[in-house]
């Protein structure tokens, strides 16, 4: 007898089995209360309406009002941050202070100042992760800054024919703010739901918004040291937050599916409590990564491979005096502070690099000869750079093709070799025109 194929949908259910907790488990209704930070009860946090019925369609159930338009019907709840709130260790306060010339840093001067209540944070929860035209945004958050607070307003459709009502409702909201701020929403969210829009044949907001990508920046100072810049990872790592009983970002389309076929609105509470999360996770990191691009030399980082992010950011960027300068404090800063070899090493090459651009060339040939001394990655580009150096600027053609040799036992390449040849041929002929023999033989002729 053939063994029966498990599904996918089967090994999702196993999964949901495998996960504790009652916000958690589809299959316990009789939990659905959700759970403040710290994991305890709170029947008091928004989307869940007191006195509630078991189950049914989502205004019945959640917090939050069906609003309608010209194009039908969506379902729209808030979550408002007040100022003296905390997101593990960021102060929500903090945002409206931010200065809105913090977009040129690290937009390298694409994006123009525009104060933080024009700033727009958006994450989408869709019906699967592939994209395409058969994926639809079900759920769009957007956060904004106002004052005395952050503001979560989530747009939901309820069935799929709310789509067209949702979009507009989101595209109205989005004109009155200038800058988009999301998470891998340059690869992700806006691309799907500039679909949605073009598929609806409604005109998609996006296009007039400058967009920051704060991925892109965060793995530019964290890539290095996290073994993951996942926003979730970065939210505990960066932020000190820890979330209690998330639900899977692979499983959010199968609530959103579940929810579909019974109705049963106690299914969409993580869904809702996941999203607001990730938008003041978004928000808060907004308010880490900013301030460390727009003055990097200032940066208040403390680990070296978040430093040598930064420096190698800076270094890749104009490639004036001043900010050589910020780059190499940078490298040397990353180096004071403790990093692995693998990390050391290549800071010190760049070190010398920048050294070399900005004139100071003793200190370039200080760190290629530090480099030369043991085995690295760097090894043969610093003897060779000693060579060019001895051959060039010293004229000490012995000590060139010393170097150059040295490099070459530690890894052959045809540009050694010529080098080598050039070399040994430049010295012949100096010792030919320092021969007495030859030079008397030159001279009675």
């Amino acid at each position: 007898m053939k063994p029966i194929q498990k599904t996918d949908l089967d090994r999702l259910r196993e999964k949901i089995r495998r996960i504790k907790g009652g916000r958690m488990d589809p299959g316990a209704p009789s939990s659905p209360h959700p759970t403040d930070e710290t994991g305890t009860p709170n029947d008091s946090l928004p989307y869940f309406k007191q006195d509630q019925p078991e189950h049914y369609d989502a205004e019945q159930y959640l917090d939050g009002e069906v609003k309608e338009n010209q194009w039908g019907r969506y379902f729209l709840s808030e979550r408002f941050y007040p100022g003296d709130k905390r997101h593990g260790n960021y102060d929500v306060s903090a945002l409206s202070d931010l200065p809105a010339e913090l977009l040129s840093g690290i937009s390298r001067g694409q994006i123009p100042p525009h104060d933080p209540s024009r700033w727009a944070f958006l994450d989408t929860e869709t019906t699967g992760l592939a994209g395409g035209t058969g994926t639809c945004a079900f759920l769009v958050g957007v956060g904004t800054i106002e004052d005395g607070g952050f503001r979560v307003r989530l747009f939901f459709m309820r069935d799929y024919d709310e789509e067209a009502a949702m979009l507009v409702a989101l595209a109205d909201l989005l004109q009155w703010y200038d800058v988009l701020v999301t998470y891998n929403g340059k690869t992700y969210d806006v691309p799907l739901l500039e679909t949605r829009y073009r598929l609806a044949r409604k005109p998609f907001p996006f296009e007039r918004m400058h967009h920051l990508d704060i991925l892109h920046g965060a793995r530019q100072l964290w890539k290095l040291r996290m073994e993951s810049c996942k926003l979730t990872h970065l939210e505990y790592e960066i932020l000190g937050f820890v979330r209690e009983g998330d639900l899977p970002g692979e499983m959010i389309p199968y609530y959103y599916f579940e929810y579909l076929r019974t109705r049963q609105a106690f299914r969409l509470v993580p869904l809702f409590h996941h999203n607001v999360m990730d938008i003041v996770t978004l928000a808060c990191l907004t308010g880490v990564v900013l301030p460390a691009f727009a003055a990097p030399a200032a940066a208040n980082l403390h680990h070296g491979q978040d430093i040598l992010g930064l420096a190698r950011w800076l270094q890749r960027g104009r490639a004036s005096d001043n900010a050589n300068a910020d780059a190499n404090e940078l490298y040397r800063r990353a180096i004071d502070a403790g990093l692995p070899d693998e990390n050391l090493f290549r800071a010190l090459w760049e070190t010398a690099l920048i050294e070399k651009k900005r004139g100071r060339r003793d200190e370039m040939i200080r760190i290629c000869r530090d480099l030369a001394e043991v085995r690295n990655d760097y090894r043969t580009a610093a003897l060779a750079e000693l060579a060019k150096h001895y051959e060039h600027h010293e004229k000490d053609l012995d000590q060139a093709l010393a170097f150059t040799i040295q490099a070459l036992e530690h890894e052959p390449n045809s540009e050694l070799d010529h080098r080598r040849n050039r070399l040994q041929r430049k010295l012949a002929k100096q010792a030919r025109g320092h021969d007495p023999l030859q030079s008397t033989m030159t001279t009675a002729s």
